[in-house]
This record gives structure tokens, C-alpha cells and sequence, in this order.
């Protein structure tokens, strides 16, 4: 029982589900001698995959979204049809779960555009973009997991495959595809299904409990960057869903309209990155909130432009020594947990 637990914790989306009635779900973990990975040879062609094509399905009141546990933990699926979105680390899982039932039932199939998450009603379909690259795909939620610290999404082989983190657990961000955006095709051309604002308080908390002093990850900036690192548990962004900002800022209906920086103009070295938006001025209302408790940062805050975002950023710093103790400060001042970022 003890090799099955550990093989268990090593799995991005290993385990039993334990439902909230006392049945246990669907066991998908392989024998503890069955590694995973990507199988030994791949067909070729992946990168041309088409994404998951959002459709309306309907959501079961029980079975994979009824409360769970694993690992002594409980975990309530969300209800209806929320608008969600969530930033913090993807990993994937391939040929150890390859052919074995998911959570929802359906067959697991590495090659696909699926991934599992902990609580998002199932199926659903999200968007999932690694901003180290700016590349996006579509994925349908058909599973349950990933149960790592800090991990908010466990990518199948090919969805990891285009989007560019196959070699390392990497920051993403998800949007969950509501009904009402399917159905006017919102989703379509790159369009957002919600907004996305800062972490709320209470999730970057519970992150920064878990945070050694070494704040954040850094990520290379630019199309074709990869992250510079694979994170750990201890120094993963902070993870939880993403709240309108009025929840985290005060308002300044009377300031000045100001025109954020294109990224593209942004100096060379290592940047803190507050927050994205993508609403304008939800960035410079949480600028200006952070100004008033943290003014010897103030000076080193910009708001950038970044396709659909607008990113909250200060810097540039010369080192990632230098940055990464600025990030402490600002973690130990606002329970806020900034990511590294490199620019050259």
C-alpha cells in the first residue's frame, strides 16, 4: 500500500477520486513499475493537431462533479456554468495513463487536445496560454487532477506539445469556455471567454505560505522563449482563481487617463510582474493601489501592452538576485507573489 501511495503522489493526475458519498471513482494510476512519459515513438504530426472544438455537453449533477478527496484533501466541483479563470503551473502525463479511464469516464488518450483539472465541471473547455511564448491552445476537460502543490492543470502529451512545455512544469494561464461564449463563438480567433484580474488575497495567502524567500519563477520573454527553469513547488507562482479587480484595488475615478507602454519598448534585464489585466484601467487602479502602500516601488512600475493584456510590471532590475529580493519584500507587504521575468 505504501509503493501504491508513493506511485500515486509522483502522478500529475494519479489517484482514486473518493466522491463526497463514499464510492470510490475511477482508478487511473498504472502499477508502480509503469513510468510515465511520452511513448517511445510519437506519430508524427502533433504540432498540427487541431485544438478541441468547443461544444455544448451537458454537465452531470453527480458522478465526476460530485466532491471528491484525495490525499486527504477534499475538492467541491464547481456548479453550473461559472466563468473562471486561474494562472499557475501546467505539467502533463502521457503513456502511463494512455488507454486507462479518465474521471469522466472517457478512455485517456495522450494524443488528443484533453487535460484534467480539480474542479472545473466536467467536461468543460478551456483556453490555455503559456505566456513565456504567447501560443494558446483548446483543450477539453475530461479528468481530475493534477494533486501537486502550486500544478493547476495536467496537459495531455500533444496539448504540452504545442503549447511548448514538454521538457519542464511550466506558468500558464486558463480560461474556462463558458456556455454562452460557445454558443456566440466568442471563443473563436483568440477571443477571451472571461477576465482575467489579479489573484485574490486569500489564494495569494495560502501561496505565499508555501514560498521560500526565492520569490517566482523566471520566464524568458519573447515569441519562442522558454521558461529558464523548471520550477519546484517551493518557488511556483501563486495559483488560484482569478477575481474581478475591484475585489483588490481601490478605484480612482478621477485620474488622468495613462496610455500603457507597448512590451516590445520594455528595457532589457529582470522584471516583477504584479499582475495581468485585461481591462486597462483595472492595471492602473491596482498600480496606484500598490503605490500608496509600497511607494519605494512605485518609481519602478510600469503598465505594459501585451496583445489583449495589459501587464503590471517593475523594474528592470541588473541581476535575478536583485529582483528576487524585491520580490520578497513585496510578497511580505501584500501577501502578493510576483513572477520573475527576463527580458533581453
Amino acid at each position: 500500500m505504501l509503493l501504491a501511495l508513493a506511485a500515486l503522489a509522483l502522478a500529475g493526475c494519479a489517484g482514486t477520486p473518493r466522491t463526497g458519498g463514499g464510492k470510490a471513482g475511477p482508478r487511473v494510476a498504472a502499477p508502480a513499475t509503469d513510468r510515465d512519459g511520452p511513448a517511445a515513438n510519437p506519430p508524427p504530426g502533433l504540432e498540427q493537431t487541431p485544438d478541441a472544438e468547443p461544444r455544448i455537453d451537458p454537465v452531470r449533477t453527480g458522478g465526476p462533479n460530485r466532491p471528491y478527496e484525495v490525499f486527504g484533501r477534499t475538492y467541491a466541483p464547481m456548479n453550473g456554468d461559472p466563468a473562471f479563470a486561474e494562472r499557475g503551473l501546467a505539467s502533463w502525463y502521457g503513456r502511463k495513463f494512455h488507454g486507462r479511464p479518465t474521471s469522466s469516464g472517457e478512455v485517456y488518450d495522450m494524443y488528443a487536445m484533453t487535460a484534467a483539472h480539480k474542479t472545473m465541471p466536467i467536461p468543460s473547455y478551456a483556453r490555455v496560454r503559456n505566456p513565456a511564448n504567447g501560443r494558446e491552445v483548446i483543450v477539453r476537460i475530461n479528468d481530475r487532477g493534477p494533486f501537486h502543490a502550486g500544478r493547476v492543470i495536467d496537459l495531455s502529451y500533444t496539448a504540452a506539445l504545442k503549447l511548448g512545455v514538454l521538457n519542464a512544469v511550466a506558468p500558464v494561464e486558463i480560461e474556462r469556455i463558458t456556455t454562452d461564449a460557445i454558443r456566440a463563438g466568442a471563443w473563436r480567433g483568440g477571443g477571451r471567454a472571461v477576465a482575467a484580474g489579479p489573484v485574490t488575497p486569500p489564494a495569494l495567502a495560502a501561496a505565499a505560505a508555501s514560498q521560500s524567500t526565492q520569490a517566482g519563477v523566471v520566464a524568458r520573454a519573447g515569441p519562442g522563449a522558454t521558461p529558464a527553469a523548471e520550477p519546484t513547488a517551493a518557488d511556483a507562482p501563486a495559483a488560484g482563481p482569478v477575481s474581478p479587480v475591484a475585489a483588490f484595488a481601490d478605484p480612482a475615478p478621477d485620474a488622468p487617463p495613462v496610455t500603457p507602454r507597448p512590451i516590445a519598448s520594455a528595457t532589457p534585464g529582470f522584471w516583477l510582474q504584479l499582475g495581468a489585466f485585461r481591462e486597462r484601467d483595472g492595471a492602473f487602479d491596482f498600480q496606484r493601489k500598490v503605490e500608496r502602500d509600497l511607494d519605494w516601488l512605485a518609481p519602478m512600475m510600469t503598465v505594459f501592452a501585451d496583445r489583449d493584456l495589459h501587464r503590471l510590471q517593475a523594474g528592470p532590475y541588473a541581476s535575478r538576485v536583485d529582483a528576487a529580493g524585491a520580490a520578497e519584500r513585496v510578497r511580505s507587504a501584500l501577501l502578493l507573489v510576483p513572477m520573475i521575468v527576463e527580458r533581453r
